[in-house]
């Protein structure tokens, strides 16, 4: 008998008003005890949920929203979404924000695909997200200033200006471990491939990586000469390194500022009948699951620990909590066996 009023009820389309009237409580309690806020004692609480229970009643977004003036969704932007780095930010930050009954609304922007570079579009999220998380993406002043008008938290993972809430690793330790790996190995010529020509963004990941590779080298008394761009991808990474060979032929280890792109870099040796770690040795910067299927040696950070954090984060600054301006992750060397120390060719 139970089970089939609970049916016939949930066929009505019952609202807030009518869980309200069955628990004896307002709308406002009703809302609070569903959404799992405080000041709702334990019983009211149950009563509630079993009221909505019986009802069919589940809150809708819209409905929340108009309730609360939150949309309880945060806006991601990146470039890509289909690289390792951003994948797994993404997923690390949605899961999170999922687990606090938040949503997550994505926005890609391929700044270097053609052409100029393109303005990341601030105004559509205008009135639709409570905060806001961008992975990677190089804004200009002037695209900080638009995510500025919107009001919202904001957190930066990956890169980020200096005055903002930012994760992000030290680039600089970061490409010191590599290079300094490379050297210790007995390597003088040291190639390097980094992301774009056109990133000049003065706090991106693979500026900062470039800086620090010819900051080390020259302290060391070598030659940073031997540079090519892959944009971040396998392909790339592979394009960039027949590149970089074609023109420096002497070069005997490359640091690569991801390990997709190392991957490429791998795929070119193969390519060009070099034995990597015998001919070429490879290193590269992440952390990826398929390097310990090709041997890669890198610099590792664990990527999704940092979205789950860039969620917290922004969910903090909503609740008015006080943040740090900059978080460091740390970092590791995972020696596989894509390096070695050289021998002649």
């Amino acid at each position: 008998m139970r089970t089939a009023r609970r049916a016939t009820l949930r066929g009505m389309g019952h609202g807030i008003e009518d869980v309200a009237r069955a628990a004896g409580v307002s709308t406002a309690t009703v809302s609070r005890a569903l959404r799992g806020l405080p000041h709702v004692t334990d019983a009211t609480r149950e009563r509630v949920r079993l009221a909505a229970l019986e009802l069919g009643y589940v809150a809708t977004p819209s409905a929340r929203s108009l309730a609360t003036g939150r949309t309880r969704t945060i806006g991601l932007l990146l470039p890509w979404v289909s690289h390792w780095f951003f994948a797994n930010v993404v997923e690390g930050a949605e899961r999170t924000l999922r687990e606090h009954d938040h949503d997550a609304l994505l926005y890609t922007f391929d700044v270097f695909e053609r052409g100029p570079r393109r303005r990341v579009e601030t105004h559509v999220l205008r009135g639709r997200v409570d905060g806001i998380l961008v992975v990677g993406l190089p804004l200009e002043p002037e695209e900080i200033v638009d995510l500025d008008a919107l009001v919202r938290p904001l957190v930066f993972v990956g890169s980020g200006p200096g005055d903002r809430c930012t994760i992000r690793v030290d680039e600089q330790e970061v490409s010191r471990i590599a290079v300094d790996h490379l050297i210790g190995l007995g390597h003088r010529r040291i190639g390097h491939v980094t992301g774009h020509p056109d990133d000049v963004s003065p706090w991106s990941a693979g500026v900062l990586r470039t800086r620090a590779w010819r900051d080390v080298m020259g302290a060391t008394g070598l030659t940073a000469d031997a540079l090519a761009y892959g944009n971040f991808d396998v392909g790339g990474g592979r394009a960039a390194a027949h590149e970089l060979l074609t023109r420096h032929p002497d070069v005997t280890s490359v640091f690569v500022t991801s390990d997709e792109m190392a991957m490429g870099v791998i795929a070119a040796a193969r390519d060009r009948g070099l034995r990597v770690p015998e001919d070429l040795s490879v290193i590269g910067v992440d952390g990826h699951e398929l390097g310990e299927v090709v041997a890669l040696t890198t610099v590792a950070q664990d990527v999704h620990a940092q979205g789950v954090l860039a969620a917290r984060l922004v969910l903090a600054q909503i609740a008015g909590e006080e943040v740090p301006q900059r978080v460091t992750p740390q970092v590791r060397l995972v020696l596989r066996g894509s390096t070695a120390p050289p021998r002649d060719r």
